[in-house]
């Protein structure tokens, strides 16, 4: 491969569409140049433009469709560090918005409940929200937490804040770690629709109980996220 200023010529591509990227210029949707059009801007032959894009298409970070050309991805979220969604958006250069779609209290969730350390019949705070990066949606997470806890927790907080931030900030709460399960299911009528995406396409459903540094239950969390918008990585040792 040719090189330029110590670089091979590909990184070269490579790093100036990802700083378009990164600075908003080129945003999720947006058509790339085609490998024609790469290899006469920067001064390379066909092979090695269509050997940027291949590095990019494996990196997630651009899709090519056979007979339209190469598009920016939607960026995806990797799940191996606890963190809040405003934070995940961040290390994608993305603003997070959430929006509440149900904010109250209920006593009817005796499994949650007990995930909690709760007695039955508990009174709890539950919350749905539609988690938005770019305006785009992300993810559907319905949060539970202790009522008798949290009596001040209200959604007007929620709506201006993160979950992690309010409870740290307005409650003296830091979350350490989370136990999950995780699973398969596909989108309903009404997913698909929060969504935007097809009825009955497969979602990754991750079932969170998320404990505070005094390895005390706080939150638990259900959420539904589209398989091709997050990527769950992990490595296993023999």
């Amino acid at each position: 491969m040719p090189r330029t200023n110590g670089l091979p010529a590909y990184q070269k591509i490579q790093g100036a569409i990802q700083r378009r990227i990164e600075s908003g210029r080129l945003k999720p949707g947006d058509a790339v140049e085609s490998e024609r059009e790469l290899a006469r801007v920067h001064g390379v032959s066909l092979m090695t433009a269509r050997h940027a894009l291949s590095v990019l298409e494996r990196e997630g970070i651009v899709q090519r469709r056979r007979g339209a050309g190469t598009f920016v991805a939607p960026p995806k979220i990797h799940f191996n560090k606890l963190m809040s969604f405003t934070e995940q958006m961040a290390t994608r250069n993305l603003a997070a918005r959430s929006k509440i779609l149900h904010f109250g209290t209920t006593e009817a969730e005796d499994e949650v409940a007990a995930k909690l350390s709760l007695p039955s019949g508990e009174r709890l705070i539950r919350m749905e929200r539609l988690r938005m990066g770019a305006d785009a949606p992300f993810a559907i997470e319905i949060c539970y937490l202790p009522a008798a806890e949290f009596p001040g927790l209200s959604r007007a907080q929620l709506e201006r804040g993160s979950l992690f931030s309010v409870l740290m900030q307005d409650h003296g709460v830091q979350l350490s770690y989370a136990d999950e399960e995780i699973d398969a299911t596909s989108a309903d009528a009404r997913t698909a629709q929060l969504l935007k995406v097809e009825r009955g396409l497969a979602l990754l459903r991750i079932r969170q109980v998320l404990y505070s540094t005094k390895a005390k239950p706080v939150v638990y969390v259900t959420g539904l996220y589209p398989s091709d918008r997050h990527t769950l990585l992990i490595r296993r040792y023999r």
